[in-house]
């Protein structure tokens, strides 16, 4: 029994899920891909009559939606900061404007974030209208840098699959030298990981762009629709992060 057991606790899969947990960036995929979750669940259970049900699913959205949002303090200077080696990052002219923008946009989104946490919190207490007011430019910045995010994925993936032309016309016929071969199919390799992970944001953002949408007034779709969206964007979001903390393990 106690073998079963060490087994099931100390399983690599179990070690990879607490790494994942242990950094601030992973609880928040977690919560974020929950929240989204119970708010397409409490809309499934409201469409079919279940009242109570719903009410208790979309409790937890909201108190993961606060939760979130305190965990997100301080975001706004990693963006800032951002904004700033982006601005100093040799790049293409067009990438380097849309990636500025879009952290300055995140850092606007965040700093009212902020304020409509405190508001929740009872630490300031804003008037309801001053709050729907905040509530509605921190949506206004959060579209924003979703939308520089999309421009920048499509000028990014332009540039990237230029060069990956460029590099497949290289190619020499005949005699080749085996290093300059190695070389270029490393670099291809390079290029075709940048263009997958620049279409794999490129999807994010095309989920998660329904979200401030909606909240704006944007678009008319149902809370099914946005948990939907946010729940799919959620757990690729996961996924990425999961990734990059257990070194690319995918299992």
């Amino acid at each position: 029994m106690a073998t079963i057991a060490s087994q099931v606790i100390l399983h690599p899969y179990v070690s990879q899920s607490l790494k994942l947990g242990s950094v601030n960036v992973g609880r928040d995929k977690l919560y974020r891909t929950v929240q989204y979750f119970s708010r397409f669940l409490a809309w499934f259970l409201l469409s079919r009559g279940y009242k109570v049900e719903a009410a208790r699913w979309t409790a937890l959205k909201s108190h993961l939606g606060i939760g979130r949002k305190l965990m997100r303090l301080g975001k706004p200077v990693e963006h800032l900061q951002a904004a700033l080696r982006a601005a100093s990052s040799p790049s293409e002219v067009g990438e380097q404007l849309t990636s500025i923008a879009r952290q300055l946009a995140y850092f606007g989104y965040l700093t009212y974030d902020t304020a409509l946490w405190a508001n929740a919190a009872k630490f300031i207490a804003l008037k309801p209208s001053t709050a729907e007011k905040v509530t509605k430019t921190s949506n206004r910045f959060w579209l924003a840098g979703i939308l520089f995010s999309i421009t920048h994925g499509l000028l990014k993936a332009g540039r990237l699959a230029h060069d990956a032309k460029k590099l497949r016309n290289s190619e020499t016929w005949g005699e080749k030298d085996l290093s300059d071969e190695a070389q270029r199919e490393v670099r291809q390799l390079a290029l075709e990981n940048l263009r997958a992970d620049t279409r794999y944001q490129f999807i994010i953002d095309l989920f998660d762009i329904w979200i401030p949408a909606s909240n704006l007034g944007l678009v008319n779709v149902n809370d099914g629709i946005v948990g939907f969206a946010g729940f799919v964007s959620s757990l690729m979001g996961l996924r990425a992060q999961w990734i990059a903390i257990n070194n690319g393990k995918k299992n």
